[in-house]
């Protein structure tokens, strides 16, 4: 027996009915958190709504199978949206799977070439800004929700700022009813993550808020049912022409797409108490696995999968420990739009809101802005440059701003500083 399948059979033999209740709740909350993030996104593409949801459907079997980062749960995210809504815009869902499936394939090459090794280097600093913009990303644009205001901002890479303006337009036409929704929730998952760290806390928030509403007689808008079959295989030709035109597309996609997973990797390991950087060879594994996985949700035209901070952290919060959350999670998700009906199509939209601003609190890491004043000056540095611009612009030019600090102290250091401590010649 190899030495991986070992450590596998080791980690199944203490599997027990906590840890397994842990993955459930888990993966219930990161395919609530799903659904409407996954029907938003394929919606600014272009593409069917509900090819966002299949996205995670498709592609959350191969990464809990291949990936190595048990808890990275995949899925759309904006940093995707402008390469795949240009490929739609000229050939429509071919258009859409010929990017996505180059794309995959170019990942599968990082993979081979061993690129993930050298993306892992990103500095410390870097990954929690890139944490804390994120995280401020996702309480900003929860707010419209929240408070029941209207917004003519979208959820898209760089409207951040343009989001948290528009919401301060009109904060003074905030409902009652969907402020109570999301306040309970966050401050129920608050209650229960105190109590205990292995508790549900986003679902017993969210199980709250359906509690409330019913009471109240809160009449917000909610998920609905979704009925969907099996999307059909995408069908599209290929002339020589058009590997010159998906091809710079394909690259940069898959480039974005690779950062934006491994940099999230290392956050979700961050908060699941694991300091150490995860080894070069898992960071190359770990493209293999999305590269294979997104190749397989091209087929379908469903857009590439990253990793999304937010359902992975509802992962740990909750309790979940191993890959079967990974698998749960689409469980879930494929229950929804099958089955339709039940609890979840009366979930309140607000109440999930209240989840992801949860969800974005807790990724801000409180910790490391008290330790802000001791760090060094490029330290703090890179990391306000990177969470700030996460907001301003996008998440994959944020780590490139904040690593780039460290270049032009690299530069300073080795070129500027040397030069001036050398003394001036004295010429008799």
């Amino acid at each position: 027996m190899s030495p991986f399948a070992r450590r596998r059979l080791a980690r199944a033999k203490g599997y027990d009915w906590e840890s397994f209740l842990g993955d459930c709740s888990g993966g219930a909350i990161a395919a609530l958190i799903a659904l409407p993030y996954g029907l938003a996104m394929a919606s600014l593409m272009g593409l069917p709504p509900v090819l966002g949801v299949f996205t995670s459907i498709l592609t959350a079997p191969v990464i809990a199978a291949l990936g190595r980062n048990p808890v990275l749960i995949g899925g759309t995210a904006s940093a995707t949206v402008p390469f795949i809504a240009l490929a739609v815009r000229g050939q429509g869902i071919g258009g859409a799977a010929k990017v996505s499936i180059v794309a995959s394939v170019i990942m599968m090459g990082f993979c081979v070439i061993r690129l993930g090794r050298h993306i892992m280097r990103v500095p410390h600093a870097v990954v929690t800004g890139f944490s804390c913009g994120i995280g401020a990303m996702m309480l900003i644009l929860q707010l419209d929700v929240i408070l029941g205001v209207d917004s003519v901002a979208t959820r898209s890479a760089g409207s951040t700022i343009l989001q948290l303006g528009a919401v301060i337009e009109r904060i003074g036409s905030t409902r009652l009813a969907p402020l109570a929704l999301g306040v309970v929730v966050m401050v129920g998952a608050t209650l229960s993550a105190r109590w205990s760290s292995r508790a549900p806390a986003p679902l017993i928030g969210v199980a709250l808020a359906i509690v409330l509403a019913k009471f109240m007689g809160f009449h917000e808008r909610e998920i609905g049912a979704l009925r969907a079959g099996m999307p059909p295989f995408v069908g599209f030709s290929w002339n020589p022409q058009d590997v010159l035109t998906v091809l710079p597309s394909a690259f940069a996609l898959a480039f974005v797409s690779s950062v934006n997973i491994l940099t999230t990797s290392r956050v979700v390991e961050h908060f699941r108490g694991r300091h150490q950087r995860m080894k070069t060879s898992d960071a190359d594994a770990e493209l293999g696995a999305y590269g294979i996985a997104n190749l397989c949700a091209g087929m379908f035209g469903a857009p590439l999968s990253v990793g999304i901070p937010a359902r992975s952290l509802a992962v740990v919060r909750c309790g979940g420990t191993t890959r079967i959350a990974n698998l749960l999670h689409a469980v879930f998700l494929g229950a929804i739009l099958w089955l339709g009906s039940g609890v979840v199509a009366h979930v309140p939209l607000p109440a999930l809101a209240g989840v992801t601003a949860w969800m974005g609190l807790c990724l801000l890491d409180w910790s490391t802005w008290r330790r802000l004043p001791k760090m060094s000056r490029t330290d703090a540095a890179a990391f306000l440059v990177t969470a700030l611009s996460v907001l301003a612009v996008n998440a994959v030019l944020a780590v490139a701003l904040g690593c780039s600090i460290y270049g032009v102290r690299a530069a300073y250091a080795r070129w500027v500083r040397p030069a001036a401590q050398v003394p001036d010649l004295q010429v008799d």
